[in-house]
């Protein structure tokens, strides 16, 4: 493949750069696109400039980008359902009845098994890292303060079990929107990547397992050792002087007054879209398989399942659970007609900087493509580089991208865009580039002071925002550095 040489890699570097700089990631792919179409143009750049224009259009001539792009909006609707209808609220009380049972417990398991149980809910909720991190801080607040336990473990637990169980459980936006990046490289089947991709993805189990090792032993480490001290001896939830974050601020879209709260207005809508993904993925791709028909039923549905559409099953999905939240909310009088309408309105228009991203993201992959920037990386690497090192320099690349501007999202379609022509031409394994890419952005974010979920986990464990970001410090650098080690090794058997 044709590349520009060492101008192939301006787009992508001028991204990074100017994200790191001044943390506005929009504007930085949005130039990194921008100087990419004026160098294929021959640096004219009134030609270069339309063509960026055309190519940011030219993104929904792909059908499956549409259907990314429409469902990261939609699921921001299904958001402003299940909140507004006092579905969390209700999920929240549910869980509350639990926990005073166990606060009646004699105290010497109870903080073991509350903290268990704030993991344990954290995980089953995987459709949006904020709504996870917004959730467990609420829940769990209140009976950690009375269990004197720090407010800095509970933001650590809520900070850990977001993006790492959002990625790891791929049936939500975060799904969608890597097998939308998977495709802008040209990948024909970015499902069974993907797939491929999420045992390799080292750092979000480590990160989750951490939690449970450091819940189960009761052995905690660096700043944390001495907020559990103070919590413990002092009574003193957070430390004196600190300034917590108050997690009302936070909260984009409260219970609608009057509307009952029920767990099920949560529960419902999302087992909908879980349920009907698969569904979605088996009937997409059944006509794409020869000779479906002959094949016994468990291995047809497997072939159907690895051949189907992501963006169709995503899509309907989420189509799926708003249609079935409307008629739940209607039926039990919640809402009226022109307020599910409103409320849709609103909860698309809240995702809409997150559906503009993803444009942008397959905007600057597509250019990149143009140029050969991943193919010239490999052959400049070739000379001084070992193909069995890019995974982890890619994993430690990700890492500080992301934890430079605070967000993974922005650092996936940078570093992808990059990574996968590189693994191509230096025939290193698709799946580990993918794996080490997504987990060094989730690190990076899961670390950084100026990440969305690490600011929610602040704010919903009303803890003091730099507390919680040194407190938990150690024990990400620990699940990463064992990450790092592994992408290491692999990267000199796959």
């Amino acid at each position: 493949m044709e590349h520009y040489g060492v101008w192939s890699l301006f787009p992508p570097l001028l991204a990074i750069i100017l994200a790191i700089k001044t943390r506005q990631v929009f504007l930085s792919l949005i130039l990194g696109i921008w100087i990419g179409w004026v160098t294929l143009s021959d640096w004219n750049f009134f030609k270069g400039t339309l063509a960026t224009i055309q190519a940011l259009v030219d993104v929904f001539k792909e059908p499956g980008n549409t259907r990314t792009i429409m469902f990261s909006s939609l699921v921001g609707a299904l958001i402003a359902f299940i909140q507004h209808s006092g579905g969390v609220d209700g999920f929240i009380k549910y869980v509350n009845r639990f926990l005073q049972k166990i606060e009646a417990r004699p105290r010497g398991n109870s903080r073991m098994v509350v903290q268990l149980l704030a993991w344990l809910v954290g995980t089953a909720i995987f459709v949006e890292s904020s709504i996870n991190a917004l959730t467990v801080g609420s829940i769990f607040r209140p009976i950690f303060d009375r269990l004197k336990i720090p407010r800095e473990k509970l933001a650590y637990i809520a900070d850990s079990i977001s993006a790492p169980t959002c990625i790891l459980i791929p049936l939500n936006a975060w799904g969608a929107y890597i097998m939308g990046l998977l495709l802008a490289q040209g990948l024909s089947d970015p499902l069974s990547i993907m797939l491929k991709a999420y045992p390799l993805n080292f750092y979000p189990f480590l990160a989750m397992l951490t939690v449970v090792l450091v819940i189960v032993t009761q052995k905690d480490i660096g700043p944390m050792r001495k907020a559990e001290k103070r919590a413990k001896e002092e009574g003193k939830v957070i430390a004196d002087g600190a300034t917590p974050m108050i997690s009302s601020e936070v909260i984009a879209l409260e219970k609608k007054e009057g509307a009952p709260a029920r767990a099920r207005n949560m529960i419902i809508p999302i087992f909908t879209m879980v349920f009907m993904m698969p569904v979605g993925l088996t009937y997409s791709g059944w006509q794409q398989v020869q000779n479906i028909d002959t094949l016994p039923f468990g291995e047809a549905l497997f072939e159907a399942l690895s051949h189907g559409s992501g963006s169709t099953a995503v899509l309907w999905a989420v189509l799926s659970a708003i249609l079935v939240s409307a008629i739940l909310y209607r039926s039990q009088k919640i809402f009226k007609l022109k307020e599910i309408i409103d409320l849709t309105f609103k909860g698309v228009g809240g995702l809409i900087p997150l559906a503009l991203l993803m444009m942008l993201a397959f905007a600057i992959g597509r250019v990149s493509r143009e140029l050969g920037t991943g193919v010239y990386a490999a052959e400049l690497a070739k000379s001084w580089l070992s193909p069995h090192f890019v995974p982890v320099i890619l994993f430690l690349v990700s890492s500080f991208v992301a934890f430079s501007t605070g967000t993974s999202w922005g650092t996936f379609a940078i570093m992808l865009a990059v990574g996968i022509p590189m693994a191509q031409a230096m025939h290193i394994s698709i799946p580990l580039t993918v794996g080490a890419v997504l987990g060094g952005g989730v690190f990076g974010d899961h670390c950084s002071p100026i990440s969305d979920t690490t600011i929610i986990s602040s704010m919903a464990s009303a803890s003091d925002h730099i507390d919680h970001v040194k407190t938990q410090l150690p024990y990400a650098l620990s699940a990463a550095s064992v990450a790092g080690v592994l992408y290491l090794i692999l990267g000199f058997f796959m």
